[in-house]
């Protein structure tokens, strides 16, 4: 078994929580050619994103109480365990109804794996302690989407979009044989209550906490930005701009970095800076770069880089945000960690579904819906801080469940 504080515990909780952008990031450069192979539209094939993330927060808000019942452990498993399936099942669709489907059944299964993993975080490291694990587990994570791309774009070239699937098939595998040797970090005295009043009552206390909200907003708009960039990048580098699969997968790699360099950065600080002043910082940086993209596609300055500079500023922003947002959300709440976790990401996941949705139907062949949500995202999370966290707050624990 594995040792609960260890550095590979921790290397397999980032993993967990690298689903998430594995599931998104991997088929990125490929969406073009789906569309052609379905014989879709572009819409439709931006919709497997955000039907992703809709299932993604729908399954958040079952696997996180359920974690907080059962022990993280079961859950992770019977999650890898529908993700590899679904993950087969979109390997081998043979339309993009099918496809569609394997795409929401994948979510439900991988909603476990980064929801979880940041749940077991505060299970075993404590609520200050925790950000800065989870700043070092971003930045080990961070290899994930710089890589996905590149590797989707490789196994595009050599074997067609249906193998990026199976890889992700084979990722998860790999997961529920790792699982299997974790500990359960959710100590028995911890349990809760599963009853329905007992998570209304939870979900209830959380959406009091005006912490909570200011946090979870503030993280939601960011990642909205990011999820904005992840909707429309590749119709507009590839389709618009007219880099290659390969170049495309190079220059998300520098998008990557940006988060890199924030998360790094929140590890390295958060000993020294208060969460607030990091979250001063990071909100700024990532209004500013949302900013300049919107007005450079407003103005019809079409360039690769007028669209790659700015997010990489809105990125290091967001690499910040992250950790130290999530952090915060949980910190209050150790005896519903898994609840707490669940309703940041379910909350987290739709604001980003819809940007992602009104990014494809506004898509008008140019950088301007995407640029404009990402600029809109950015002042959403920086006006969510000032305006909600930096007030007084009177946070109260999770009511006590029985177990």
């Amino acid at each position: 078994m594995l040792n609960p504080t260890s550095r590979a515990t921790v290397a397999l909780l980032a993993a967990l929580t690298a689903l998430g952008p594995l599931a998104t990031d991997m088929y990125l450069p490929a969406m073009p050619a789906m569309r052609e192979s379905l014989a879709t539209g572009a819409d439709e094939i931006q919709l497997t994103l955000s039907l992703y993330l809709i299932g993604f927060a729908v399954a958040q808000l079952l696997c996180g109480p359920l974690s907080d019942r059962y022990g993280r452990k079961p859950v992770l498993l019977g999650g890898m365990l529908l993700f590899l399936v679904a993950s087969l099942v979109c390997a081998f669709a043979p339309d993009v109804e099918v496809l569609l489907a394997g795409r929401f059944l994948q979510a439900l299964g991988g909603a476990a794996g980064p929801v979880l993993g940041r749940a077991a975080v505060r299970d075993i490291h404590g609520p200050f302690e925790a950000s800065r694990i989870l700043s070092y587990m971003a930045s080990v994570m961070a290899l994930a989407p710089a890589l996905a791309p590149l590797f989707g774009a490789a196994l595009l070239l050599w074997f067609g979009w249906y193998s990026i699937f199976v890889s992700l098939a084979i990722y998860a595998a790999a997961m529920l044989v790792l699982i299997s040797i974790l500990p359960e970090p959710l100590a028995s005295d911890q349990r809760q209550s599963i009853h329905p009043s007992a998570l209304l009552a939870t979900f209830r206390m959380l959406i009091g906490q005006r912490d909570f909200v200011g946090y979870t907003l503030t993280n939601s708009f960011a990642f909205c930005g990011l999820f904005a960039f992840l909707s429309g990048s590749s119709f507009v580098l590839i389709g618009f701009l007219g880099v290659t699969p390969n170049q495309y997968g190079a220059l998300f790699a520098m998008i990557v970095a940006g988060f890199f360099i924030g998360s790094m950065t929140s590890a390295k600080l958060s000993r020294r800076l208060s969460r607030h002043n990091l979250l001063v910082i990071a909100t700024m940086l990532s209004a500013v770069g949302g900013g300049v993209m919107a007005i450079l596609s407003l103005t019809e300055l079409h360039s690769v880089w007028a669209v790659i500079a700015p997010h990489m500023l809105f990125m290091v922003g967001f690499g910040i945000i992250m950790p130290q947002t999530m952090g915060g959300a949980l910190a209050p709440n150790p005896q519903c960690a898994g609840s707490a976790s669940a309703l940041f990401g379910f909350v987290q996941m739709s604001i980003a579904a819809i940007a992602g949705g009104l990014v494809g139907v506004f898509h008008d062949g140019t950088s301007q819906s995407m640029a404009i949500a990402i600029g809109l995202a950015g002042l959403g999370s920086l006006a969510s801080y000032h305006l909600i966290v930096r007030q007084p707050s009177s946070s109260s624990a999770c009511p006590a469940g029985t177990a």
